[in-house]
């Protein structure tokens, strides 16, 4: 990789990172879409990324289809695709960590509590190896997003970091490589998640600040219309993270959650306007 970026122009020519753990659907094709729009060309790294992953989790099932994954990368334009092996990454006896404190210890971080740990290590060691000059990540892991920004902002790295909207079923159920693993019944059942936070978006517009009460709703929803297990429903000031019991004087308000259907665990996220 880091001959071919040796290869690759630098002055004029802007280079965008996709980062992925590949099994790519159209949220992640979406992501080059975006990349294409912003930049000259496009690098997709294909890993699965073993420190983001605790104990118990599914590293050792997540899907490798890295063939299929080239095939549709290729496709939709991609240039180059980066997949490492473990041991080029994780050299042995490997020390070294990125950690951004605070932010990475609510939500997701108190049901996976290394795990951003591993996703802004990967991330700052593809970035010093790609350089890229922007990198495009999703909406669809919000507090991922967050965390990369705020890395990026601290420890000056050079790179824009850019957004994409999320990329939804018809059912409006969140685009994910986990959505595999869910059976029939639980597939039909998960399409709550995306009516709970259309609920939610619907009471804010209507004026109602107590996101208690509509927290309490949406839990309501999900646990009784389809007996997923909630991790969490939460609301955050997107400009900071924090966690809200009241909309306020916010403008928006950013709704997460986390449920499980089975054994499968899907996570989703809305902003919302408020009235």
């Amino acid at each position: 990789m880091r001959e071919v970026r040796e290869e690759l122009p630098r002055n004029g020519a802007r280079i965008c990172l996709v980062p992925t753990m590949g099994a790519l659907h159209q949220g992640h094709l979406s992501l080059v879409d975006m990349a294409k729009r912003t930049s000259d060309l496009v690098v997709m790294s294909i890993y699965v990324n073993p420190t983001q992953f605790g104990r118990g989790e599914d590293f050792g099932k997540y899907p490798r289809t890295l063939e299929s994954d080239a095939r549709l990368a290729s496709e939709r334009g991609v240039d180059f695709i980066f997949a490492p092996a473990d041991t080029e990454m994780y050299p042995e006896e490997h020390l070294a960590f990125v950690e951004v404190e605070k932010v990475s210890s609510i939500l997701e971080g108190e049901f996976r509590p290394t795990h951003f740990k591993g996703v802004t290590t990967v991330v700052a060691k593809l970035f010093n190896i790609v350089e890229p000059h922007v990198a495009v990540f999703g909406q669809k892991d919000a507090q991922q997003a967050f965390i990369i920004k705020k890395m990026v902002r601290d420890l000056n790295f050079d790179v824009e970091i850019i957004v994409a909207p999320i990329v939804r079923e018809k059912d409006g159920l969140a685009m994910s490589s986990r959505n595999v693993y869910l059976s029939p019944e639980e597939r039909e059942k998960a399409a709550v998640l995306y009516s709970s936070l259309k609920y939610a978006e619907s009471s804010l517009a209507s004026g109602k600040k107590n996101l208690r009460d509509i927290r309490a709703e949406m839990t309501e929803m999900i646990a009784g219309g389809s007996g997923g297990k909630i991790d969490y429903v939460s609301f955050v000031n997107p400009a900071s993270f924090e966690k809200v019991e009241d909309a306020g004087s916010l403008d928006e308000v950013l709704a997460l959650l986390a449920v499980r259907f089975g054994q499968t665990r899907l996570i989703d996220n809305m902003m919302l306007k408020v009235k």
